[in-house]
């Protein structure tokens, strides 16, 4: 079985053949995926392919990119969304200083509120970082000393302080299609240095897709090119690949059953 921590199923790319591809993704071994959201306006069809699907789970929250879109979000709002019995975490949420789409004090107050939500909560919060790594790592420091709460570096691209940094604040690390890049040796270097017991694996679907299918919308059925990167990076025989990602899976997203 494959997992397939970060997808978004709900993409329009996915509006002609949806079902079709979650299929796809069941056929190639995907035994279970996170949908992920990305905006509140969003949230509803985001929660409602987790609810049709039983093998599919969701999160809550609002992509740094949205932010300017509830620039008043409250934690609150979050934490009732989270009471959805398929909602396993929150966020997508973060900075992105590279496209700037929201303005960056939006983005950091938005931010600030899903920490607290998954404070509150007890929920893992999915924290996508680019450009912005000094003032995420004050956000997440500042709200982590009022009190522990778990953090996913999704598709991590930053750089090696950063990793360090939040291995004092027990984060995981996802690995996606980046890895397989040619020019993303830097990446490849970090993971190789990241926790054995603290990485899962992402699609991150529909972008992204790894090499060989670069330049293709990505899938969740893609999934195990990655898992196979990941085995050359680590030096992992596919099976260890399997027991170390999952067992890190279960860890963070608690709120799903084991099988």
């Amino acid at each position: 079985m494959y997992i397939d921590s970060h997808v978004n199923l709900h993409a329009p790319q996915y509006d002609e053949d949806r079902q079709d591809v979650i299929e796809r993704a069941r056929h190639a071994g995907v035994g279970l995926m996170v949908n992920i959201c990305d905006r509140l306006s969003n949230f509803e069809a985001v929660y409602d392919i987790a609810a049709q699907n039983s093998d599919i789970w969701a999160t809550v929250g609002t992509h740094p990119h949205e932010a300017r879109e509830n620039p008043e979000l409250k934690a609150t709002d979050i934490i009732d969304l989270a009471q959805r019995p398929k909602i396993v975490g929150i966020g997508e949420c973060g900075l992105d200083y590279h496209y700037d789409f929201s303005p960056r004090p939006i983005q950091r107050a938005v931010f600030r509120e899903h920490c607290i939500a998954a404070r509150a909560t007890r929920l893992p919060l999915v924290v996508h970082t680019r450009l912005a790594d000094e003032d995420c790592w004050d956000i997440l420091s500042d709200e982590y000393t009022k009190g522990e709460f778990k953090i996913l570096l999704h598709c991590y691209t930053s750089g090696p302080e950063l990793a360090q940094k939040a291995e004092s604040l027990k984060a995981w690390y996802s690995v996606s299609g980046i890895a397989t890049f040619k020019p993303a040796q830097d990446v490849r270097d970090i993971i190789k240095d990241m926790p054995d017991d603290k990485i899962i694996i992402e699609t991150d679907c529909p972008y992204l897709a790894p090499i060989p299918m670069r330049g293709r919308r990505n899938e969740p059925a893609f999934i195990p090119h990655i898992y196979q990167k990941l085995a050359e990076i680590k030096n992992w025989p596919l099976e260890e690949v399997r027991t170390k990602t999952h067992k890190a899976f279960y860890e963070l997203f608690d709120r799903i059953p084991k099988p």
